[in-house]
């Protein structure tokens, strides 16, 4: 397939035709005219609250086709799962693509070498040339980029990542629709794939043809055996669904899949990832992670004070306590207020026997706390502990 060709102008005529609220979120409906299309399209746009609220915040997109079904769908979810940290806030945008059926020319595709049609093409570069250029021109997005379609639509979404260039970091590919010749094409496309990690979400039913049910059975078999780290992929049935229900299905359990590195660190995570590190190795690992999430979505979070205690008991159980210090460090970064930090720093100096040290990092944690703190008390016992030990009156417990 050709490249497509960025225009250095596009003719584009945005008028506001509707605009109301879905659970207080706004909600655009707009007319592009689009140079490639030789027409105008209808699109929907959905933006965060929190856009107008911090300047400097930017924003992963999702395109998501055949928006009459998919859209409300897809930002019901994507509300949910920011609302319970498990996904960051996006920019969705929809291409509405059935008052005149107009997604079987859009998607539409050669029986004889499953490339898309001419109509096909100018679709293809009506997304990557045109509409994803207004986005990013006029919103502030993050790199990450997410496309999603069902049956017919979900078979195109494919062209993006065959390319040289794939034009999404994350495809959601539900009861696709698949052209002949586009598992072949999906399983050579795999092992190129570098830089960047690629999300790939598959779902399929009982409720599908036994066509497309094999199909995308053949498909899974292809992919699950691809050996590519930067290939992220996730197989799911639903059997017991009907094609209806299985599109909320597939978009939520693709959030999941997609999003599970924003996500606070699960069990599945620390035991998979963490449990086995070193102590420097599981500090360096959270630092990372957020890191990854700053680049990829947008989203400058402090590390999450649960997900400092999840390697806690690294640091705690292994090499003597040796990186208390670093781990003291890092949370007073992040947490300045809290008096956690200078616990752990001064349980460091304290296990070192540096006891006029240990004091200073002790009193400066007892000081944080507010006046009437139910843990004020045993946090003082720290103070006095060390004290005792720096004048030599310090029993252990259990030889009293």
């Amino acid at each position: 397939m050709k490249k497509s060709k960025i225009k250095n102008s596009i003719a584009i005529i945005i008028t506001v035709v509707t605009c109301w609220n879905l659970n207080s979120q706004s909600i655009t409906t707009k007319k592009f005219n689009s140079s490639e299309l030789l027409t105008e399209r209808y699109i929907k746009i959905y933006v965060p609250p929190s856009y107008e609220i911090d300047s400097t915040k930017l924003y992963p997109v999702t395109l998501v086709l055949d928006a009459e079904y998919l859209f409300d769908v897809f930002v019901g979810n994507a509300i949910l799962f920011a609302a319970k940290d498990k996904a960051p806030e996006q920019i969705i945008i929809g291409i509405n693509q059935n008052r005149y059926n107009e997604r079987y020319e859009d998607c539409s595709y050669s029986k004889e070498n499953s490339y898309p049609t001419q109509e096909g093409e100018a679709f293809y570069r009506f997304i990557r040339g045109e509409l994803i250029d207004y986005v990013e021109e006029n919103y502030r997005t993050s790199q990450f980029k997410t496309i999603v379609g069902n049956t017919l639509t979900a078979n195109f979404i494919n062209y993006f990542l065959i390319e040289d260039f794939p034009g999404f970091n994350a495809f959601i590919s539900i009861n696709p629709y698949l052209a002949i010749d586009m598992p072949t094409m999906l399983q050579h496309k795999i092992p190129s794939i570098k830089d960047e990690n690629i999300y790939y979400y598959l779902s399929n039913g009982k409720y599908n043809s036994e066509k497309y049910r094999n199909s995308i059975s053949a498909t899974n078999e292809l992919l699950a055996t691809t050996n590519n780290g930067k290939f992220k992929y996730q197989y799911e049935t639903f059997d017991t669904s009907t094609k209806t229900a299985s599109i909320g299905q597939s978009i939520s359990g693709a959030l999941a899949f997609i999003f599970e590195m924003y996500s606070s660190i699960s069990k599945e995570e620390f035991e998979n990832n963490i449990q086995n590190l070193s102590p420097a190795d599981a500090i360096a690992y959270l630092e990372n992670k957020y890191v990854e999430i700053e680049y990829l979505f947008g989203s400058n979070l402090k590390i999450r004070e649960r997900d400092i205690f999840a390697i806690e008991s690294i640091i705690l159980d292994k090499e003597n306590g040796d990186y208390l210090k670093s781990f003291g460090e890092m949370i007073n970064r992040l947490y300045n207020d809290s008096p956690i930090g200078d616990y752990y720093i001064g349980r460091y100096y304290e296990t070192g026997g540096k006891f006029k040290q240990a004091l200073k990092y002790y009193k400066n944690g007892y000081m944080k706390l507010p006046e009437g703190d139910p843990n004020a008390d045993g946090y003082y016992k720290n103070i006095e502990r060390v004290l005792s030990k720096r004048d030599g009156t310090y029993i252990e417990p259990n030889k009293q």
